[in-house]
């Protein structure tokens, strides 16, 4: 009986062994895979493919009537230089609407239409809309709660005192290093943390140190975005995903499923972990240049729609909004969604268009390339309007 018992004792142990041995395996793939997800030889593949190496969070959206979008008679002739720029910038995919309709789409660099391709940042703006929904409906009582109302999981960090308007208005105070270039840079702490299947709850409610009073400057954080998921799963007592493919995917019609990256906690990446088709991001661009309504039904609140994309962060330059970025220069109804590496969802709400664009771009943190880019965005606008 002894005999047997150690044998099954073994067993256990043995089984527990070759577990962790495997979730360690697992560990350090995501690892290397973080480590080589921007190399120039696997960048493109990884950027259609982000599902296949980390975590995620499906969204199976519930039954609705797949819409595609409208393609217009003839497409449209985008300025001649265009060809130059779209090699230069890895563009990989772009698809340009005009009053709702396809006047251009083209792939490039081996990728295909139906490929559901990583937001990044572009992400902040989905997130910032979905919220409006919830602060309509009463489930947010006010932006000008504190965070640990709805998410008390951050109270003694430095996040403690920041209005929700604060954390959308990118002007939480809190400290956070946003150098992609730097190994121990807390953007890419953060990417570690996910890597080695960690909490970004945790990670969020570690950050202690602030660089100003909460409200009074902008300073780009982009785990303020995950802070902004914890209120809205504090507020409904859902995750995001579901809410997202619920309350905005569904009703948008998409016509792929979408999936978000995630932490080890199951939590969603909201921060930049949305994967969609080139064609349902600029689908998203139109819902916001119809004032938050699709199809004759209102998604979003247009008061929302409005005041997410008004100019509201303190300071003078940036111009931005609510997890939206507004051009410098400033031209009346032009608003975008930004993600590094070249992801854009333009808006031109005075001309009807939206530029949609997925890029793999090493080089977009060059010297006028952002310049370059919205001067090119610009340019195809005036080209189809």
């Amino acid at each position: 009986m002894r005999a047997r018992r150690l044998l099954i004792g073994l067993a256990v142990i043995s089984a527990v062994v070759a577990t962790a041995g495997m979730v360690k395996r697992e560990e350090i793939t995501r690892l290397l895979a973080v480590n080589t997800l921007f190399e120039p030889a696997r960048i493109v593949q990884n950027f259609s493919h982000m599902g296949a190496m980390f975590h995620i969070v499906p969204m199976d959206l519930p039954p609705h009537p797949a819409a595609p979008l409208r393609e217009a008679p003839t497409r449209a002739d985008l300025p001649a230089d265009i060809t130059g720029w779209i090699e230069a910038r890895a563009i990989t995919a772009l698809v340009v609407l005009k009053r709702g309709e396809i006047v251009f789409e083209d792939y490039y660099r081996g990728t295909a239409r139906d490929d559901l391709r990583i937001s990044w940042s572009v992400a902040k703006s989905f997130l910032a809309t979905l919220m409006g929904i919830f602060v309509e409906n009463g489930a947010i009582a006010s932006l000008d709660d504190p965070v640990t109302k709805y998410a008390p999981g951050l109270a003694g960090s430095a996040y403690d005192g920041a209005t929700i308007r604060n954390v959308l208005n990118m002007s939480s105070g809190v400290a956070f290093n946003e150098d992609y270039a730097d190994f121990w840079s807390d953007i890419n702490r953060m990417g570690r943390v996910i890597a080695l299947g960690g909490s970004l709850d945790d990670f969020a409610a570690s950050l202690t140190s602030r660089v100003a009073t909460p409200g009074t400057e902008f300073h780009y954080v982009s785990i303020d975005t995950h802070v902004l998921g914890m209120v809205l799963r504090g507020a409904t007592g859902r995750p995001v995903p579901e809410l997202m493919a619920t309350e905005l995917f569904a009703p948008l019609g998409l016509e792929a499923d979408p999936y978000y990256l995630a932490d080890g906690a199951g939590d969603a990446f909201v921060l930049g972990g949305l994967n969609l088709t080139t064609r349902d991001y600029a689908r998203f661009g139109q819902l916001i240049v119809q004032g938050g309504r699709w199809e004759g039904r209102e998604i979003v609140p247009e008061n929302w729609v409005i005041e997410m994309t008004a100019e509201s962060a303190p300071g003078d330059l940036p111009r931005y909004g609510y997890q939206w970025w507004l051009p410098n220069d400033g031209r009346p109804g032009e608003v975008f969604a930004q993600g590094v590496y070249g992801q854009y969802i333009w808006i031109d709400k005075s001309a009807g268009v939206v530029v949609a664009i997925n890029a793999a771009d090493t080089g977009f943190l060059d010297p006028g390339v952002q310049d370059g880019n919205i001067g090119m965005m610009r340019a195809i606008v005036e080209a189809v309007r």
